[in-house]
């Protein structure tokens, strides 16, 4: 083999030393950023599998609040369909308010008007009971000026006046008292049947008196009326039964 020959095939020999180095270097390189790369793929991947899952959640919690509006959308308009109602109810009150106190307006004078007039009945009335239903009359002024009693009570109470002074005129009653006797205070005993007759009986029943009320003074009775009055009152007291007697009884006008 010639000298140049030989060094030749040297040099082709060292670089294919050489070229073998290189290509193993470059594979491990390569190696090395597939690696690289296959790790950063998996980072990615499992950013993308997080962002995903939160993405997932999002959406649930999206759902559930745009459901949980269209709840409360609905409870609000049941709400105020709630306080509509109420409201309505609320404007019926107070209008009844606004009835009743015009009500009252109307009802309080007449309540005066209505007291008024039983008084003067009473006075122009047979005097039965006549201190009692006068005292009656007093209460009634003293309720009407008592802020604490209601318009309606005042109203029973009127109205329950009404209804005793009625009871007067269907009933037969005795009870004792006083008459003026020609300037002369007597003990008597009274009779009343209804308001068609009041009569008096002295203590000792010797003398009876009539009630004219024309003359509004007590009349003396004549002897033949005396035991009438007398079984009167024992009829009143329920001493004996009710029978039929004689009694003066001034003709209905």
């Amino acid at each position: 083999m010639s000298k140049r020959t030989l060094i030749a095939s040297t040099v082709i020999g060292a670089f294919a030393l050489t070229g073998s180095a290189v290509s193993a270097d470059t594979l491990d390189d390569l190696h090395r950023e597939e690696a690289k790369i296959h790790a950063a793929a998996a980072k990615s991947q499992e950013k993308i599998n997080t962002l995903f899952e939160q993405s997932q959640e999002l959406l649930v919690e999206y759902r559930q609040t745009v459901d949980q509006t269209e709840n409360l959308k609905i409870y609000n308009d049941y709400l105020a369909s709630l306080v509509a109602d109420q409201q309505r109810g609320i404007n019926s009150l107070q209008r009844q308010i606004d009835s009743i106190e015009e009500t009252k307006q109307g009802i309080v004078p007449l309540m005066f008007r209505m007291i008024d007039s039983l008084e003067k009945f009473i006075k122009l009335d047979r005097p039965i009971h006549l201190d009692e239903r006068l005292q009656r009359v007093e209460r009634l002024r003293d309720l009407m000026a008592n802020s604490n009693v209601t318009v309606s009570e005042q109203f029973r109470q009127v109205l329950e006046a009404y209804l005793v002074e009625v009871e007067y005129g269907t009933k037969i009653n005795s009870y004792q008292g006083t008459i003026d006797d020609a300037g002369t205070e007597v003990t008597v005993d009274f009779f009343n049947l209804g308001r068609a007759a009041l009569l008096a009986l002295s203590l000792d029943q010797t003398h009876a008196w009539v009630w004219n009320n024309e003359s509004r003074a007590w009349e003396k009775l004549g002897d033949e009326y005396l035991s009438s009055v007398v079984d009167a009152v024992k009829m009143a007291n329920g001493v004996v039964p009710a029978d039929l007697i004689k009694l003066p009884i001034s003709a209905a006008e």
